[in-house]
């Protein structure tokens, strides 16, 4: 089998004295949907930020495509092809929607393509072309995450971190961002999704990891996995 595309081995992760993330080790195969679950607490949010550059490791290595980024800050790591979607659909909300789009592009290897990759956005997120000169601010909180999934798709990335997309959302928009990230997906763009409802990530996800207490404690594909032994991962019990 070839390397996984992302490789975290033993990562910890602080604020302060407290471990947030005491020892995770995970892999993330090349272009699949991977769904991290645990309960709130668990350190999944701070294992994403550590990932993605905005919190560093006090211990550990990541590896993406094989490079060791282990501490790399996130404007760096953005540059190598790895994208962060946090929680909370957060926006320039001051700015209208295709200028917070056109952000997402102000790395110097994403420039040359803002124009293509602002048509993709919009054929994803026809919404968004329809508001695309209105203020954030003025937008739903569904169509906020729409911006900031976009934002993210500006970078053109190689492997988009999702955090808690669905978190405060209707039923029926998480499950219209879920089809476009299935999307986003199919055209080639490996995902990792950190969710709190597990049987939309198990449904999703070709691989599944599971936190406890800021270590993966149970690792398969959907499949081998049954759903008592999913339980006592989630629960510790």
């Amino acid at each position: 089998m070839s390397e996984p595309m992302l490789k975290v081995e033993g990562v910890q992760a602080k604020y302060g004295d407290f471990i947030a993330v005491s020892s995770a080790t995970l892999d993330v195969p090349e272009k699949q949907i991977v769904s991290l679950i645990g309960s709130n607490g668990a350190g999944k949010s701070t294992l994403m930020d550590t990932i993605a550059g905005l919190h560093k490791p006090s211990a550990g290595k990541i590896y993406f495509k094989g490079e060791d980024i282990t501490g790399l800050p996130a404007e760096k790591i953005v540059t190598k092809g790895l994208a962060l979607v946090p929680q909370g659909s957060r926006c320039f909300v001051r700015m209208t929607v295709e200028d917070n789009l056109i952000m997402g592009s102000f790395p110097k290897f994403a420039r040359k393509k803002c124009a293509e990759s602002l048509e993709r956005v919009y054929e994803l997120f026809p919404v968004l072309k329809e508001k695309r000169n209105d203020l954030s601010g003025s937008l739903s909180g569904g169509q906020r995450q729409m911006v900031a999934v976009g934002r993210a798709l500006m970078t053109n990335p190689e492997m988009i971190l999702f955090d808690e997309i669905s978190l405060g959302l209707a039923p029926t928009i998480i499950k219209d961002i879920y089809a476009r990230i299935k999307e986003i997906n199919k055209q080639g763009t490996t995902i990792v999704l950190v969710e709190q409802d597990t049987h939309r990530a198990i449904k999703t996800a070709e691989l599944v990891h599971v936190m406890l207490k800021g270590q993966v404690v149970l690792s398969g594909a959907p499949k081998d996995l049954g759903e008592d032994e999913i339980k006592k991962a989630y629960f510790g019990i």
